[in-house]
């Protein structure tokens, strides 16, 4: 009909149909650290951080994400049928390792879940004592906790919806079950994370200054 908006395409709830609904993940995090402002690299069309941070900056190539983010109306509508009100979301249609335009000590927390090595192109828009959150899949989480300039404050466990952080016996994370694979530089040739000892979802990182 003239004048009707054509279909957006794919959106946040179904793609959670294949991912499932990380928004507790947010919730369970914020519930114990303050967060205002995170910046969600490759975020594809994950919203979930929205649910419990009032402004995320998303940030991926994909363009099925930015017609999705486009104006914000269709996420804004998806929020509001979780009962969330308004909140401040950007979205920025460019890969991560290059200059987003955005300024230095920017965010609370930085979210790299599946993206590949977020953290060495993007660790500059992140606040002292900041937090980082990644998992070990595309090597994020094994590269964090090789970095000196970081420290691992929680390790995040899921079962069905629920998560749980986990902040006692850190040092019983992130141990190789082989640790000559504790290498940054095969960690970024494989685009793979290193098997543990003990493994958990995801991990939360904070920078040491």
């Amino acid at each position: 009909m003239p004048g009707q908006r054509p279909p957006v395409g794919p959106t946040w709830q179904t793609y959670q149909e294949s991912i499932g609904d990380r928004s507790g993940l947010f919730e369970t995090v914020t519930a114990t650290w303050a967060v205002e402002r995170a910046l969600y690299l490759g975020c594809y069309l994950d919203l979930s951080p929205s649910v419990a941070i009032p402004s995320v900056t998303y940030v991926d190539v994909d363009r099925r994400a930015a017609r999705y983010f486009a104006d914000n109306t269709t996420a804004a509508a998806e929020l509001r049928s979780r009962g969330v009100g308004e909140r401040t979301i950007e979205f920025l249609h460019a890969d991560y390792d290059g200059d987003l335009g955005l300024a230095d000590g920017e965010f609370d927390l930085l979210i790299s879940l599946y993206a590949g090595p977020v953290w060495n192109h993007s660790r500059r828009y992140l606040r002292s004592r900041g937090l980082f959150l990644a998992n070990t899949s595309h090597g994020d989480a094994s590269l964090a906790a090789l970095d000196p300039a970081l420290e691992l404050v929680a390790a995040v466990h899921h079962r069905n919806d629920t998560y749980r952080l986990d902040s006692d016996d850190l040092d019983s994370y992130l141990q190789p079950k082989k640790p000559e694979t504790a290498d940054p530089d095969l960690i970024r040739n494989s685009g793979r994370g290193i098997a543990y000892t003990r493994s958990a979802f995801t991990y939360l990182f904070r920078l040491r200054e």
